[in-house]
């Protein structure tokens, strides 16, 4: 029986030394070694990732860039000042308006 499986071709190239050595170095690289198949693949994942937010990042840039070019002009400072900071000229009245949705509810439950 032993002899009849000696005589196969599979065995003979899985039991030659070489074949062996590179088997388990293959498997040794793409499983266990720290720059692994799967690390590269998790790394080539975040890297992905990481030139999404660039992107996005990007536009924002550009947009904000935008906002300080337009802010530049006296006008646009102050719709800017009186939108995001609630500012007034002197002797003006603001009056804010707010939506049951928009109020935080808070609970008493200190």
């Amino acid at each position: 029986m032993v002899k009849k499986l000696r005589e196969k071709r599979w065995f003979r190239i899985l039991s030659n030394k070489y074949v062996l050595i590179l088997v388990i170095f293959a498997i040794w690289m793409i499983f266990f070694d720290t720059n692994s198949w799967f690390i590269h693949h998790e790394l080539d994942k975040e890297i992905d990732k990481l030139e999404g937010n660039k992107e996005y990042f990007k536009r924002e840039m550009k947009s904000d860039k935008e906002q300080i070019k337009n802010l530049k002009d006296s006008v646009e400072l102050e719709r800017f000042a009186r939108e995001e900071y609630k500012m007034k000229k002197d002797g003006e009245e603001i009056f804010l308006i707010e939506y049951e949705d928009s109020i935080e509810n808070k609970t008493d439950d200190q």
